[in-house]
């Protein structure tokens, strides 16, 4: 099946739509973070608890799609926090590895316990069955994107 301007034109308002929840939904997860923790310093601690740490700064900014200037800034900010470790990477003295720090779990898993009462309002709002519905669909539609941002040359 091809797609017309009607498949672009529900695509664009699909993504648009994801867009815009992303910026509530950040802004919302920004408001009750502790320990004056942003959206991107949480985004790191989560990538590294669900990955795994030792990863070098280079393959977290790409993950996160930002520069690597950015990323040395937050994980200044993170490693400032007692939240990871910076380490020369052993095998490669060019680069460095940065790992996961009990702190920078306890710090992820309280700021998502700070989000649970704007989760519970939510979910009061549209239920549960309803959002485990869409998950597949946003799944696929994340592991497209994903595929596509480093297309293979």
């Amino acid at each position: 099946m091809t797609a017309g301007p009607h498949h672009g034109e529900t695509m664009f308002r699909i993504l648009n739509e994801i867009g815009i929840i992303a910026q509530l939904s950040g802004n919302a997860f920004e408001k009750v973070m502790p320990d004056g923790m942003t959206l991107s310093q949480f985004t790191v601690l989560n990538h590294l608890v669900r990955l795994g740490d030792g990863r070098t700064p280079l393959s977290i900014a790409q993950a996160m799609q930002v520069t690597k200037g950015a990323m040395t800034n937050t994980l200044g900010h993170l490693e400032g926090k007692g939240f990871v470790r910076i380490e020369p990477d052993t095998h490669d003295g060019r680069s460095k590895r940065v790992f996961l720090m009990p702190a920078g779990r306890l710090a992820r898993d309280g700021a998502i316990t700070a989000l649970g009462p704007e989760l519970a309002a939510l979910c009061a709002e549209i239920p549960v069955a309803t959002l485990s519905q869409a998950l597949p669909l946003l799944e696929t539609l994340r592991k497209v994107l994903d595929a596509r941002r480093n297309p293979v040359a």
